[in-house]
């Protein structure tokens, strides 16, 4: 009887519906705190919920992947930050910070001659070593792009424009990016 347990667990982990409440979770989270209660409620409601999604990643598939935990480090950092100096500043500049922080580790990884893509989604595509280069640099300059693009939204446009530059803005973009990289990722699979 505990096999069917384990399998229907298994089952609901790799549900794409509980992948993306996991991954979007927190910033739905802080979305509606916001609209309810203001950014210092929203970056309360953030991080606690990031914590969770941690958590829920964690007991639903037995792992966390270093992309979601750098994230969550700095959304506790920057989100403390903001508390304690009580400066939203800091929770509008950790987008800026994370796209920095993977654009940079994307091109010291190609410095090294190491796509560090290649470590992260190894599992999910097979591409030759110059399709995971090329897939490394398109994404190492569109999390620059972004990091820039946040930087003109939270400091040239009100503190509601850029909540929902954040949610209805960068996912969106990514998602768009992603699907226009299939051509690339079909362009450099191995001929088998």
């Amino acid at each position: 009887m505990q096999e069917p347990a384990t399998s229907d667990k298994t089952e609901k982990a790799q549900s794409p519906f509980v992948k993306l409440l996991i991954d979007l979770g927190p910033l739905i989270g802080f979305f509606i705190a916001y609209g309810r209660a203001g950014i210092y409620w929203a970056t309360g409601v953030l991080m606690l919920a990031t914590v969770a999604a941690l958590a829920a990643s964690w007991k639903l598939l037995g792992r966390i992947t270093p992309v979601p935990m750098v994230t969550a480090v700095l959304v506790v950092v920057f989100g403390g930050l903001t508390f304690y100096l009580d400066d939203p500043s800091f929770i509008k500049l950790k987008p800026t910070i994370i796209n920095l922080l993977f654009s940079g580790v994307l091109v010291a990884g190609l410095a090294t001659g190491r796509p560090l893509l290649k470590l992260l989604l190894g599992e999910a595509f097979r591409l030759t070593e110059e399709g995971w280069r090329k897939l490394s640099v398109r994404w190492a300059a569109f999390f620059f792009a972004l990091a820039i693009l946040n930087e003109i939204v939270w400091r040239n446009f009100s503190e509601s424009a850029w909540v929902n530059f954040k949610v209805f803005g960068i996912v969106p973009i990514t998602i768009i990016f992603a699907m226009a990289q299939i051509g690339l990722i079909k362009r450099y699979e191995p001929k088998s």
